[in-house]
């Protein structure tokens, strides 16, 4: 068993244990991990990166983590190899010739 597969095992005995499935579908985990996603962005509001505080940073990331995870599982998707196929689109929208260095678009290259 790989980190991720024991992480969401960790993540579903502690939704399980509190009867929490009940709430988790598709469509409110998807919520959930955007509103976690917001709530990191408030540790940044006003500041700059270095002003952020890292403990806050590390909860709201832990959030937006353990439900991506959960919305993974709920699909039953290998994290890994949806993330290694996103990469390999990636690199055809931006091929390093074009873009290193460059924070524009795919679209404007």
């Amino acid at each position: 068993m790989n980190d991720i597969q024991q992480l969401t095992e960790i993540l579903r005995k502690f939704r399980d244990e509190r009867d929490w499935g009940q709430f988790h579908n598709a469509k409110d985990l998807a919520m959930a991990l955007n509103i976690e996603a917001a709530e990191l962005l408030e540790v940044f509001l006003w500041k700059s990166s270095e002003q952020a505080d890292i403990n806050k940073v590390k909860e709201e990331l832990a959030d937006v983590l353990a439900f991506a995870l959960l919305l993974a599982d709920k699909y039953d998707l290998d994290v890994k190899q949806i993330v290694l196929e996103k990469l390999e689109k990636n690199a055809l929208k931006y091929p390093v010739d074009k873009c290193k260095g460059s924070a524009k678009k795919y679209t404007e290259l």
